[in-house]
């Protein structure tokens, strides 16, 4: 198990000691340092967090309520393994989603354009020159662009189910931006739904989106041991 060590605090109370340890717990699964299989036992994480173990136990049945850990009551936790088909079934979802906010977005007058669409074009829509390449940084970017189409719709609803499938993904979306072909291509995708939304191009937008994601969908049926291992290695020499 490798974690980043926590900073050191004065006292705190329970309740944020065990919110803190959730976040650091998270933080460490979304960046690898935990790789899915990996165990440990909550004397670990106490002993790491300098914090005795009820808000240990406390952060990591949340996690595990939340689909990041398996508990095994004789040999502690571990981090659960990839359900690649689930993660397909989370695609699938988005794209329902996402065409179902283009439909909306394309069905407005050209007055009514939101003031996030504006945003995603300022960021997207630009020159080569312009374009970052730092692929975390685009990854991020890359998530708020979809969550912000949904958002544009004004549906706080749909916005919120899409929302929790995107974090659900996004331990595995990272990996999709570790190659700078990837990052090239996010923007021309994006430009081009983007484009074809002011325009009021309802299919068009809507088949551009399709593609794109089934693109990054396809690319989780990819994902190996390996990869992960080399994710995680990236990771520690970053802190480094």
């Amino acid at each position: 198990m490798q974690l980043v060590d926590p900073i050191r605090r004065g006292k705190e109370r329970p309740e944020n000691l065990a919110e803190r340890i959730y976040g650091q717990l998270k933080d460490d699964i979304f960046e690898f340092r935990l790789l899915p299989g990996d165990r440990f036992s909550e004397g670990e994480v106490a002993e790491r967090m300098a914090a005795s173990r009820t808000p240990v136990r406390q952060a990591l049945y949340r996690l595990e309520r939340e689909g990041y850990l398996e508990v095994y009551f004789r040999s502690g936790w571990q981090v659960k393994p990839f359900d690649f088909a689930h993660f397909e079934e989370l695609y699938d979802v988005r794209i329902v989603l996402e065409q179902a906010a283009v439909k909306r977005l394309c069905d407005r007058e050209a007055e009514q354009t939101p003031a996030l669409l504006s945003e995603l074009k300022r960021i997207w829509m630009v020159a080569p020159e312009q374009r970052l390449e730092d692929g975390r940084e685009v990854s991020r970017l890359d998530e708020r662009f979809h969550c912000q189409l949904v958002e544009a719709t004004g549906n706080r609803e749909m916005a919120r189910l899409h929302g929790e499938v995107s974090e659900k993904i996004r331990i595995i979306r990272r990996l999709d931006f570790t190659q700078t072909p990837r990052v090239e291509a996010t923007y021309d995708e994006h430009a081009r739904i983007l484009g074809a939304i002011l325009s009021r191009r309802c299919e068009e937008a809507q088949l551009l989106l399709k593609a794109h994601i089934e693109v990054s969908k396809a690319e989780v049926r990819k994902i190996t041991l390996h990869m992960l291992h080399s994710a995680r290695e990236r990771a520690v020499q970053a802190q480094g």
